[in-house]
Formats: C-alpha cells, sequence, structure tokens
C-alpha cells in the first residue's frame, strides 16, 4: 500500500467519523429532547454508536490490501 493510498484512507476514515459523530450527537439530541424528557444518555448512546459504526468502517478500510474500483461500461 502506498503512502498516497494510505492518506487517502485516513482521509475517508476522518470524514466518515465526523459525519457520524454529528448524526449520532443531532440524533441523540432531539430524542433527548422529544422522547426523554432532556435526559443526557440518549445523546451518549447516540453519540457512541456513531463513533462505534465509523470505528468499524474505519478497522475494514485499513485492513483491505486493495482498493476495488468499478467502470461502467456506457453503452452506445
Amino acid at each position: 500500500m502506498s503512502e498516497k493510498e494510505l492518506g487517502q484512507k485516513w482521509d475517508r476514515c476522518l470524514a466518515d467519523c465526523a459525519v457520524k459523530f454529528g448524526t449520532g450527537l443531532g440524533l441523540g439530541i432531539v430524542f433527548s429532547v422529544v422522547f426523554f424528557k432532556r435526559r443526557t444518555w440518549p445523546i451518549v448512546f447516540g453519540t457512541g454508536l456513531g463513533l462505534g459504526m465509523a470505528y468499524s468502517n474505519c478497522q475494514n478500510d485499513l485492513r483491505s490490501h486493495y482498493v476495488l474500483q468499478s467502470k461502467v461500461a456506457k453503452e452506445q
């Protein structure tokens, strides 16, 4: 694996982590306010789920030895 590929994988991991962290945090806040009378556990739970999914995706991405790229053939 070249340094460029490793850098791309880390960039994808960090972007995925930010998206999943933000989504889990946002959903946790919404559920906390709407359903659970402003308790903190839904926020922590949602954030933990987001970070856990991002960690799992990064682990799988960094362990793969090759990048699958699909090329779509255009019919004319």
